[in-house]
């Protein structure tokens, strides 16, 4: 005796050994025996052989019409060996009544199971949705699979291109053509941007990068609302001074300028003025939520974008000229530039120059400060606080800058919206020149002085600490061993940064003896404080991405196949004249910082953005400045 039974979803048959009434004991076709009960029985037969029937059904099965069993059977509820018979037109063999078993079970769209071996046609309306489907899987499966062949042949179907930015960088994998561009993909060893740059959806790779850092950090796009910037404070008293800036060519968010007044018999009396935005912006008010949605200004080669919009930058900028609200700091200096005292005010101050890197460097430098500098403006206030910041970094112990290291400047020539028609020029700048220390000693005197009175008024101020080589932001005064300081707090660039607008209400409030905006221990301080130190670090992350994208433009602009470089410490090394850094595995173990080498360029990855080069040989000289971290300030 042979039975066919359902065990796991499916159809076997097999000689019964043992028959127990309520279980029985099979031997499959394979040898394999097996307890089954006998409930799971749908027939019992002597012929065929168990290893025949399904053999013999199954063809059979598949010439029965599931539309043509659908129209035969009548409502209400079937067994298979009923319908057979009626079907067949006669008491049906085995297999015949198992390939109307097997039709009616690969048929769930037109039968509905309903027990052992026992079926109920679909409705009509159910039956047509269900075939409306499975139509509408036909065609998309269609439409994938011609999807991935165009994509293959690198051919872009329109129903690709027009999700590129969602394949990019939220792929919605529901969607049938994010599975064939993913199926095109996997089966071509490409990543969606190359696949994308290979179809043409991708112009230019600077687009690739520029519009994930949108979609991560400007989903609404980078526009401004509608806002009028507040107006300038008219009750200020007027500083005495004709204060300059010191900024580099393209700065058009001017912080901080500074000014110098002799003081006979004394010394002098040194001005730091920083642009008071938070004289006008109010904390809540509607361009504090762009500031605070936005928290820093975004830098990059040749493009940025701003914490503020441009209106109510031009009305805080200390723009040469004009008299411009600021928080002052007078400190009233010796003639051993040792500081006697000092005194916060605001006060309206006259910028009477914006004073610009390019222009006074060439005679104002490392190598012209000693001699006898021409007759320049500012000259004699230039010298004088040149002095003055070589006192200062004194009495810290440390350096305001990493001495050798470099700055890079770049220049983007042409029009960003066709990135690719860009030149790029990189041109090196020595860290630590006499207008870098002149700038930086005085920022730190301002953010130290500033942040103690905070301090010691008890007002909470988010401030910059390191303590055992961690450079955090903390709500607590605590030291900034890095700079030699015992507390740090940004102050000096509320243009630009959050932190240092929520600093500078606070400031104000001190000076005005009024109640500031944030209590000590704010949830919306930390949460801000929180914010800005995710964000600022990602703003840096995507400037830095987008230097190394330029510089990688630089070397194939300039057709560059070999490379001189510096080890920075294991396989790491620094590219001569570019802010670029790779690994390089081909170097010799155990190499010394500051080691010069000489590299081979192989490949470069504009899309990545990425550069791999091969060493070819040693040089001669060394470069231990090369060789040393960067520490941050």
């Amino acid at each position: 005796m042979n039975v066919l039974f359902e065990e796991d979803g499916g159809f076997k048959a097999g000689n019964v050994m043992a028959d127990n009434d309520s279980s029985l004991q099979v031997e499959l076709p394979t040898g394999k025996r097996s307890k089954i009960k006998a409930a799971t029985v749908l027939l019992r037969f002597e012929k065929p052989s168990a290893a025949a029937l399904l053999d013999q059904a199954t063809p059979l099965a598949e010439e029965i019409e599931p539309d043509f069993l659908w129209e035969c059977v009548n409502d209400g509820e079937f067994s298979f060996l009923d319908f057979a018979r009626d079907y067949y037109g006669h008491e049906p063999a085995p297999v015949e009544a198992t390939a109307v078993l097997l039709a009616l079970h690969a048929a769930p769209v037109y039968f509905h199971r309903k027990g052992k071996g026992r079926f109920r046609k679909a409705p009509p309306d159910i039956l047509a949705a269900a075939l409306a489907s499975l139509e509408k899987k036909r065609q998309q499966a269609v439409a994938i699979e011609g999807w991935i062949n165009a994509l293959k042949e690198f051919s872009l179907p329109p129903e690709i291109g027009a999700l590129t930015d969602a394949l990019l960088y939220a792929p919605d994998r529901n969607k049938p053509e994010t599975k064939a561009f993913e199926t095109a993909c996997a089966e071509t060893g490409l990543t969606a941007a190359q696949m994308l740059f290979k179809c043409g959806a991708i112009k230019s790779a600077y687009y690739l990068h520029y519009k994930r850092f949108l979609h991560e950090q400007f989903p609404k796009g980078v526009a401004f609302p509608a806002l009028e910037a507040p107006k300038l404070p008219s009750d200020l008293p007027r500083a005495d001074v004709r204060a300059f800036s010191i900024d580099d060519a393209n700065t058009t968010e001017i912080d901080d300028a500074l000014s110098v007044v002799k003081l006979p018999g004394i010394g002098s009396r040194i001005g730091i003025h920083i642009a008071a935005p938070g004289l006008a912006i109010e904390h809540g008010s509607p361009l504090d939520g762009v500031a605070r949605a936005r928290l820093s200004t975004v830098y990059m080669p040749g493009n940025k974008i701003t914490m503020l919009p441009d209106a109510v930058v031009q009305n805080y900028t200390l723009a040469g000229g004009v008299d411009c609200p600021a928080v002052s700091l007078y400190l009233t200096v010796n003639e051993s530039l040792e500081i006697l005292s000092h005194e916060s005010r605001l006060e309206m101050v006259h910028i009477a120059a914006n004073l610009r890197h390019h222009e006074i460097e060439p005679w104002f430098n490392a190598e012209t400060i000693g001699g006898a500098l021409p007759d320049q403006p500012f000259k004699d206030e230039l010298v004088h606080l040149w002095h003055f910041a070589n006192a200062c970094e004194g009495r810290r112990g440390k350096p305001s800058a990493m001495q050798g290291i470099n700055d890079y400047n770049f220049e983007i020539v042409g029009d960003l919206a066709e990135p690719d028609a860009c030149t790029v020029g990189i041109s090196e700048r020595k860290r630590g020149s006499p207008l870098d220390k002149l700038v930086a000693e005085l920022m730190i005197v301002a953010n130290s002085t500033w942040g103690g009175l905070l301090a010691e008024k008890n007002i909470a101020c988010l401030y910059r600490a390191q303590t055992q080589g961690k450079v955090r932001m903390t709500t607590s005064p605590l030291p900034h061993e890095g700079l030699g300081v015992p507390q740090y707090a940004w102050m000096t660039s509320p243009l630009r940064r959050y932190c240092d607008m929520v600093n500078q209400w606070q400031l104000i409030a001190c000076l005005k003896g009024e109640t500031p905006a944030f209590a000590q221990k704010s949830a919306e301080l930390f949460a801000a404080m929180r914010d800005f130190e995710m964000t600022y670090a990602a703003y840096a992350d995507f400037q830095r991405l987008m230097e190394r994208y330029w510089c990688l433009r630089w070397l194939q602009q300039h057709e560059v196949t070999e490379i001189d470089a510096t080890v920075r410490r294991e396989q790491l090394v620094k590219l001569d004249h570019l802010p670029l850094m790779l690994r390089v595995p081909s170097l010799p173990a155990d190499l010394l910082p500051g080691t010069r080498v000489h590299l081979q360029v192989e490949t470069l990855d504009l899309l990545a953005p990425e550069l791999t080069c091969r060493f070819l040989n040693l040089l001669g000289d060394s470069n231990a400045a090369e060789a040393a971290e960067e520490e941050e300030q």
